[in-house]
């Protein structure tokens, strides 16, 4: 499974959703797109979105920290 977060670290659902991540053993590749402009796009170009969090498990696209579609995608 492969899970990406973009975050900032100002975000408090972005952290929540690292937390909900790592208590439900599921391993992420953060991107502070705070820092990083190439990510930045990414996740726009991704998403049509330019707040945070944005999360992409296995291609498909959740924006904010929407938990039962988390659930649904790391179940699957």
């Amino acid at each position: 499974m492969s899970v990406q977060i973009y975050t900032t670290p100002s975000c408090g659902y972005c952290t929540m959703a690292k937390q909900y991540f790592s208590q439900k053993n599921v391993s992420f590749t953060e991107f502070d797109v705070s820092r990083d402009m190439s990510k930045a796009e990414e996740m726009v170009r991704k998403s049509g979105q330019m707040g945070v969090p944005v999360i992409d498990i296995n291609g498909r696209i959740i924006v904010g920290f929407n938990r039962p579609e988390i659930d649904k995608l790391i179940q699957n």
